[in-house]
Formats: C-alpha cells, sequence, structure tokens
C-alpha cells in the first residue's frame, strides 16, 4: 500500500525576518485602520490584522527605517495548511505614533460602550380595547354567567329569525324543483346513446387487454 506524506501545515509566524523583499501591494497604514485591530502596547512586538487573511500577524523591522509584515500562512500554526498569505512582507506605514493610538482606541471603547440596544415599547391599545381587557380581567365566573344569561334572549331571537322560511318557492328539495326532463323521449333517445358509446369503449378495452 503506498504512503502518502503529509500536507505540510502552517509554521508559526517569526518576530524578526532578514528578508528584503516587500510586497507589491498598497503600504498599510495605522490611520486607516480600526484602532483595535493594532496592538503597540510592546512597541518592539507591534502586531496587526492582516487585511488579507484577517488574523494578527507581527510586524518587523521596528528599528530599522522599514517596517513590514512577517511572511505568514493563512491559519493556525500546525493546524491548518500551509497556504501562503498574499499580505507577507507588506509594508506599514506608522503615520500615527503611540499615544494617538492609545486615544484612538480608548475613543472607540467609549463609543462602543456608550451604545445601547434600542428598547422595543410595545404598541399602545386604545381606549376601548384597554377598556375591554381591563373588564375582562376583572369579570369572574358569576359575572360571565350573568353576561351570557342576559345575551340569551337576543341569541334565541337571531337563530328563530334564521330558520325562518322565507315566502314563495322553496329551496332545492321543494316540489317548485322539477324532477323529471321535459323532454322524455330526447332524454332517453340521449341515455341510449350514451350507453351504447360506454359498451364501445368497454369492449374495446377488453380485447387490447
Amino acid at each position: 500500500m503506498a504512503i502518502t506524506a503529509a500536507l505540510p501545515t502552517a509554521k508559526e509566524r517569526p518576530r524578526r525576518t532578514r528578508t528584503k523583499r516587500t510586497s507589491s501591494l498598497p503600504a498599510l497604514k495605522l490611520s486607516q485602520l480600526l484602532p483595535s485591530h493594532i496592538d503597540l502596547r510592546e512597541p518592539l512586538k507591534a502586531v496587526l490584522v492582516c487585511e488579507d487573511c484577517k488574523t494578527w500577524c507581527p510586524i518587523t523591522g521596528m528599528q530599522s527605517k522599514v517596517q513590514k509584515l512577517v511572511p505568514h500562512h493563512t491559519g493556525k500554526a500546525g493546524v491548518a495548511d500551509a497556504v501562503h498569505c498574499r499580505g507577507s512582507n507588506r509594508r506599514v506605514v506608522f503615520d500615527m505614533t503611540i499615544p494617538e493610538w492609545r486615544q484612538a482606541l480608548a475613543d472607540a471603547i467609549t463609543e462602543a460602550s456608550s451604545r445601547q440596544a434600542t428598547a422595543v415599547l410595545p404598541k399602545a391599545f386604545s381606549p376601548q380595547t384597554d377598556r375591554t381587557l381591563q373588564a375582562r380581567a376583572e369579570c369572574t365566573l358569576a359575572g360571565r354567567m350573568a353576561d351570557w344569561g342576559a345575551v340569551l334572549p337576543g341569541v334565541a331571537a337571531a337563530d328563530k329569525i334564521r330558520r325562518a322560511v322565507p315566502a314563495g318557492d322553496a329551496p332545492t328539495e321543494g316540489p317548485a324543483v322539477p324532477l323529471a326532463p321535459r323532454n322524455v323521449k330526447a332524454h332517453e333517445q340521449r341515455q341510449a346513446e350514451l350507453g351504447k358509446q360506454y359498451a364501445a369503449r368497454k369492449a374495446s378495452t377488453t380485447s387490447a387487454a
């Protein structure tokens, strides 16, 4: 059985690199990034979120003229596949100082903490609905029985009117509805033709089977 080599995994991102290569992508300006995506608490170990793979990446060359992201893979070291990120060796422009970054981060935290979810207020009831709900809540079993007894005469009167038969011809079950065909001879002739057609279809079906 053939043995397949294991796929290489992502390597740990170094803190310092000696390569002189620089990415052709536009340089990253700190002022254009979110303050929360930058960490300058330890200036010599500064890190930021790579815009391509959206992961934290160290910045190399902090004591030199050119600062850039170290070469890195897109996934977590030792877990994900070794896929080279196109943001490797991308230049970083420090167009803001560390105090300015701290102030921007504090302002962002203050703004985020001041946001409150908008409370969804229930729709106000109309006065009539409010009175109805209040009366329903206060009504007892005896009160409901009394209310039902008060409307029983009206219900009985409505049922009596509904059952009354209007004047004139009766509904479909009445004698005014014709029960026999007007032209008996034509009706019988039509029934005979239908019988012949049915017999012919049945005979053709039987012969085909």
